[in-house]
């Protein structure tokens, strides 16, 4: 079966790697995490210092669950000063 096309002419084939980003209050000392979308409609987590490494994976309601409680600061006790 041929690649699918966009548009555009590129192959969807190109376009299957995730897109990682990292939030933007992350620091250059490496301490960050990356999501990103995956082709299966899941968001992945993984370490960013560890990027060949193992992948988090969450559904969509379970990661706006996740959003929503650190929105609401129920995790917050877990980010005390060491």
């Amino acid at each position: 079966m041929p690649n699918q096309t966009y548009d555009n002419g590129a192959a969807a084939a190109l376009h299957s790697e995730p897109c990682w980003i990292k939030s933007s209050l992350s620091f250059a000392n490496g301490d960050c995490v990356e999501v990103a979308s995956l082709p299966d409609g899941q968001i992945g987590v993984r370490d960013s210092k560890d990027a060949s490494g193992p992948i988090l994976r969450f559904t969509s309601a379970e990661w706006r669950a996740f959003l929503g409680g650190a929105r609401n600061g129920e995790f917050d006790h877990l980010a005390a000063a060491d």
